[in-house]
């Protein structure tokens, strides 16, 4: 049988159900409906907890983009990474870790942190801008409970006492207004001007990050000295575009590498490092190419062309080879980019000579490996092919021969810096690998008779970036109004300022004074005596006070403690 009784509660039993805490049993949940949630989820999404864990989240995802190569930078770098790394290279490739500025999840932070900023800026405005229509407001009836105060008698009138101290306030930047026989002022609305230009800037930088990502591109192009480029695809060794901005968006524009300068320290400590790099171009605009204008791009000085920049990223040099057929006919000659491998410019390259013709009856190729030293050492049987020093001072080529089938008529793309030899064979000369050192003006009889090799000199060549970024004057102006916002928010300090002049029954006036600091402040005490002294010109203490002989007056502010919620007292 239960006990369980099911009458109503009755007396004290009443009673002690009313004054009990414990939560009121019902058959089901009261829950908050589906706009209920969804207003939660936008107050969490806008509070400023939530929009500093996105920027943190955001200032995270962005760390692999710049420990990770990226193919929108160098494509070649990453399939050199992924080569390396065969084991994590798929999973980062899945995880999107190549392109981690137009992955989903980076794009996922930046946009709710974009809805964050909006939804906290908006309303924060609408507030503000209510603010700045309304008056300071009123003197509270007790100013003796400010945190700053200060009183004394003088024998003018209340009217003509708060009329000078609403100019005098005035002057000194206030906004204030005379209500009620006393002067409200307030002072430091600058500090939410920082607070909302902060935010704005935020917003600005998010805009010109999300405007550069949709409409922005760029390519590279390695040019030998001598030779030209037109900013066409054709012309492009590697493009990425984006949304808004493809091969169709291209600037028009080209120009010729007449010549490259190179210095590098040649004592100290510091030997080899390089102390300038500038490409001397002549570049036109628009179709007409006979206008040619002359220029100069520097690291970190890039030329200017329409819409476009063109960045100065890499140097290096280009062995000139002759290739001579068993005949002695010519089958290939000119300048070959070697890619540098190190601080001193040892670099590497292949040569690839595929009309070389008929070998034996048989068509044939031939293809070399080698090695460009800018200065060479006396002997590297034990250090390998390597460069001492990053300048021309003692140049060499080395090289290997390959013959056979380079595989370029397959239709399938092949690397220009890399030799595929599964189909060709490397010559031998003397039982060993046919090798050689080669100085400039130096010739190569390649061994069974398949010609000659000869080291003609070298040029150097450069490598830029065209590159389109529209949002970049937009992200910069955001970063410099951003600090000058945090500058003002940090640094203007809000206060208000109370005068009230009523009349005394002897016929006097008492002038009170007070502030209140909206925000820490030392410097409150100093402007109301500042104030306060400035008021005696129009409001002079009477006799008896400078000498002592006044009625009570209220304890200063020093001997009272500060409230410790000063807006509770207004």
């Amino acid at each position: 049988m239960s006990d369980t009784s099911t009458r109503p509660p009755e007396g004290d039993e009443l009673t002690a159900e009313r004054l009990s805490s414990a939560p009121v049993e019902q058959d089901s949940p009261a829950g908050i409906g589906v706009f209920g949630w969804l207003r939660w989820m936008w107050r969490q999404l806008t509070s400023m907890r939530v929009a500093l864990i996105l920027l943190f989240m955001l200032s995270l995802a962005a760390i692999p983009g710049s420990l990770i190569p990226q193919n929108s930078q160098n494509p070649f770098k990453v399939q050199n990474w992924k080569l390396a790394h065969s084991t994590v290279g798929p999973i980062y490739q899945k995880l999107q870790l190549f392109d981690v500025y137009s992955s989903v999840w980076f794009s996922a932070i930046y946009l709710l942190l974009f809805i964050s900023l909006a939804g906290c800026i908006i309303p924060r405005t609408w507030q503000f801008v209510g603010v700045l229509r309304a008056q300071p407001p009123a003197a509270p009836a007790n100013l003796t409970r400010m945190p700053v105060y200060a009183a004394w008698h003088t024998e003018a009138k209340p009217g003509a006492v708060n009329v000078a101290a609403h100019a005098r306030l005035k002057r000194r930047g206030f906004r204030a207004n005379i209500s009620d026989g006393s002067v409200a002022s307030e002072k430091g609305y600058l500090r939410e001007v920082g607070n909302l230009l902060f935010h704005l800037s935020l917003f600005a930088l998010l805009a010109g990050f999300g405007w550069a990502s949709l409409a922005s591109g760029q390519g590279g192009k390695l040019v030998i000295e001598g030779q030209g480029y037109a900013n066409t695809m054709t012309q492009l060794d590697d493009f990425t575009g984006s949304a808004f901005y493809g091969s169709e968006d291209l600037d028009p524009f080209g120009f010729k590498l007449d010549g490259f300068t190179a210095q590098y320290q040649t004592t100290g400590d510091q030997i080899g490092s390089a102390r300038e790099f500038t490409a001397h171009i002549r570049y036109w605009t628009g179709d007409d190419s006979t206008r040619l204008t002359k220029g100069d791009i520097q690291v970190n000085h890039p030329l200017e062309i329409g819409g476009s920049k063109v960045f100065l990223i890499g140097h290096g040099y280009a062995p000139v080879v002759t290739v001579k057929n068993a005949k002695g006919e010519k089958v290939y000659s000119g300048p070959t980019p070697f890619l540098p491998q190190d601080a001193n410019l040892t670099s590497v390259g292949v040569v690839k000579v595929s009309d070389y013709g008929q070998k034996d009856g048989q068509r044939t190729q031939l293809g070399f490996r080698g090695f460009f030293l800018p200065t060479q050492p006396l002997d590297f049987t034990k250090t390998g092919p390597i460069s001492l020093f990053p300048g021309p001072a003692d140049p060499a080529l080395v090289l290997t021969a390959y013959a056979g089938d380079l595989g370029t008529d397959s239709g399938l793309p092949q690397n220009v810096y890399q030799l595929d030899d599964k189909h060709m064979t490397q010559l031998q000369q003397d039982g060993q690998i046919a090798r050689i050192k080669l100085k400039p003006g130096q010739g190569w009889t390649l061994p069974n008779g398949y010609g000659t090799v000869t080291f003609d000199g070298y040029q150097q060549w450069a490598s830029f970036t065209v590159s389109h970024r529209p949002g970049n004057a937009v992200a910069l102006a955001g970063a410099v109004c951003a600090i000058l916002g945090l500058v003002g928010s940090l640094n203007v300090k809000r206060r208000r300022i109370w005068v009230r002049a009523s009349a005394t029954p002897d016929g006097r006036t008492l002038v009170e004074v007070a502030g209140l600091a909206r925000s820490e402040s030392v410097k409150i005490a100093e402007e109301l005596a500042e104030l306060a002294v400035d008021l005696q010109d129009d409001a002079p203490a009477t006799e008896d006070q400078v000498t002592g002989e006044t009625d009570e007056q209220p304890e200063s502010a020093a001997e009272r403690p500060v409230p410790t919620d000063p807006n509770s007292e207004e």
